[in-house]
Formats: C-alpha cells, structure tokens, sequence
C-alpha cells in the first residue's frame, strides 16, 4: 500500500524550505541574509504580551469555542466595522489558526471535486497547493503584457462553468502591487453575477505606502454579509508582526461559517487560547504600533528600491504595499531557480524564485530584515551580478573573490 497520491502530489512550501535552509547555514556561522521570509522583525505589541501572559498567569488554558473566543470574535467585529463599514455579528466570524487555515477551511467548504479557483498572478504560492489538497483546480490568470496586473477582460476569459471562487490578495505577495478601485469593483460585480465566491485576502491591507489606502471589496457590494459572494480574510500576522501567533479570521455569512466550523472541529478543534488572547489585545490595543511597522517597511521599501536601481538589468515595480518587491531577473537568468541558488551559493543571499508565484525570471526580495542587512544584501548582490563592480567582496569572515562572469 502506498501513500495517497493526492498527498504526495502536494509541494513543499518553498519559502518554509529556504527559511530551514538558512537556518542551517546560520547554524554553521554562515553570515547568510535572509531576504526571503515575510516576517517583520518587529517586537509584538505590549498589549498582545499583555493579555496572552493574563491567560497564562490563570492557569486555566483550556479549549475554547471551535469558532474563537467571545472576546476576540467582538474585536474583529469592532475591527471589522472600524475598517471595512460593515456591521457583523459573532455567527459571521471563524477564527482559525493563521489566514492560511482559514483560505483551507474556506476552500475545502466551497469546492468539489475539479472545481476551479481563479489565481491572479503573481499569486501566492500556497494557494495552488491549498486548491489542489482541497480537490479543486487552480487556474492562473497571466496578464499577457507581462506585467502583475491582469486585466478585467483577462479575468473573464479564465472563467468557465467549473469556477467556484477567486482569490485577490491586494496588496500583493510576492509583488507589493495594489489593485485599484476599478479593477476591485469590477471583480466584485462578474463575482456576484456569475455567483462565483471572491475571497478577498486582505492580510496586508493596513501595510499600505505613499498616503494610499487599500481597496475594500465591500464597497462595491449592495448585498448584506449574508448573501454577498465576497469573503473577507485577515489576521494579525503581518498587521502586527505577530506570525507566530498563528491567529488569522473570515468573515462571511452564517452558512458558510457554519460549515467552516464543522471543518475545524474535526481538524484542529479551535485555535490556542493563549494566542487568541494575544490577538484581541493587539486588535484593542494601541494601533500606532501599526502605523509604526508600516512606516519602517515604507522606508525599507525606498532603501531597495534605491538599492536595486544600481545594478544594471534588474527592474523593478514599485511596490505600494506589504514588505516584498519581485524585481525583474531575467537579463542575469531567466531560470528563477538557477538564480536563486547561485545567489544562495556564491553571496549567501536566501530569495524565493519567482516560478513559485507564477512569475519565471523573477525574484522575490522580502525588506521586512533590519536595514543593515538590506545594505548588505543589495551589496552582495551588485557584487554578484554587475562584472563592473569590484571582484572582491568581505562576506562574514570570509573575503570572497568573483570568478565568474
């Protein structure tokens, strides 16, 4: 007997893969930078510490409702009224472990088998594989100039009798682009007349740059939480830099949460107390925390930015949001992968190739690190990739000397 091919069709994380990598090297003394984890380095937030040490200090850390607890459910609620202008009730919010458990619980509810679910690329690299654990068939819509925008027209012409949800993350990982308002409304109304579920992930939403502010699908919508086809994903992973905590949330209608919840009672059965504790502090507590981390990605941004501009071949869109760019590789190698090891091997850089986020001949470059380390990695790569830059380079304690060209 062997194992279930489903399973054993399902890839391995790539970025979970490259941050064990450069654990490893760490732990060997390499002086390896690590550009490839969407993690800021930011302390969590007193108050998150706060209420999830009460909870400990209680010593009553049991399990809590499969649905999240009373608390936290009310603080996205006001959360959600605060940033989206809708009224929710406890019966339309799930809290599971990460947005990532949630986009499953979501898709293993909505689809049957070879159900399809639309990817705008550059997408996310877990969702294909959610979709295809969840037995459905992702569907990658590419803009055709090139570009991390596909259009409305493109969007259409992916859709067939099998679609049952899309899937728009904006801002956007890998690429930090932001959809605008057009675009989002436009989705909105083909999702609601072909009554196919959009499944708005909005895990990056406040971690927006330049005075800009993301697009809320709700806008757009006459319909009430309980029959509108737009879902809402979030979380305070990367809001609050609280990845750890593994605390992320849906709000949809009752139905569908109802299902969801039966899901996740025969799978994790709830999320950790302590953690949600941690979130709903946070979601309570002081927000300048927030404006702070976006602040400092926003000055990351404009550091690489600036970085990159100074290597000849590399372009990169300028990104309007998250801590990711995913600059254009392609006049170095086209072989996203080839590159990605090379620079691992020769400058100790960790990226993510870009066919990991349907992008070939791109990078994804995360400026989430401390900017000392954003210096330097822009250094070694100069140094790796312009034959115009000195052949010599100090990398940790060694003195590196480029043969190649």
């Amino acid at each position: 007997m062997g194992l279930s091919q489903l399973a054993s069709s399902i890839a391995e994380s790539p970025t979970l893969k490259l941050n064990e990598e450069a654990r490893i090297l760490r732990a060997k003394g390499e002086a390896v930078i690590h550009l490839g984890i969407g993690e800021p380095k930011n302390k969590t937030p007193d108050a998150a510490i706060a209420s999830a040490a009460a909870v400990l200090n209680q010593g009553d850390v049991k399990y809590a409702s499969t649905d999240g607890t009373p608390g936290l459910k009310q603080a996205i609620i006001r959360y959600t009224e605060a940033n989206y202008g809708r009224t929710v009730t406890p019966a339309n919010v799930i809290v599971s472990s990460g947005a990532k458990q949630t986009i499953f619980n979501l898709l293993y509810a909505l689809l049957d088998p070879q159900d399809e679910v639309v990817l705008l690329a550059p997408y996310w690299v877990s969702y294909p594989e959610i979709t295809r654990m969840c037995r459905g068939v992702p569907v990658v819509v590419t803009a055709a100039d090139g570009g991390f925008r596909p259009s409305l027209a493109e969007v259409e012409r992916a859709i067939t009798p099998r679609a049952k949800a899309l899937i728009c993350n904006s801002p956007n990982n890998p690429s930090g682009v932001m959809y605008d308002e057009g675009f989002i409304q436009g989705l909105v109304e083909f999702c609601e007349r072909r009554d196919i579920y959009l499944i708005m992930d909005d895990i990056y939403h406040k971690l927006v740059f330049d005075g800009r502010a993301a697009v809320s699908a709700w806008r757009f919508t006459d319909r009430d939480v309980e029959s509108t086809k737009v879902v809402l994903v979030n979380g305070v992973a990367k809001t609050y830099g609280m990845t750890g905590y593994r605390i992320g949330w849906a709000v949809a209608s009752r139905e569908l949460v109802g299902v969801m919840t039966n899901i996740q009672g025969q799978t994790t059965t709830c999320s950790s107390t302590v953690l949600q504790a941690g979130a709903e502090g946070a979601l309570n507590g002081d927000q300048g925390v927030v404006e702070a981390l976006r602040r400092s990605m926003q000055e990351n941004r404009d550091l690489v930015l600036q970085g990159l501009a100074t290597i000849p071949g590399v372009r990169c869109a300028k990104p309007e949001g998250t801590f990711y760019c995913l600059p254009d590789f392609s006049a170095h190698d086209r072989d996203s992968m080839r590159l990605s090891e090379f620079l691992l091997e020769k400058a100790l850089l960790v990226t993510v190739p870009g066919r990991e986020f349907g992008m070939e001949g791109h990078l994804r470059l995360s400026y989430a690190g401390p900017q000392k380390d954003l210096v330097e990695a822009i250094a070694r790569l100069r140094w790796a990739l312009d034959p115009s830059s000195p052949p010599e380079l100090q990398i940790g304690q060694r003195r590196c000397v480029r043969d190649w060209q």
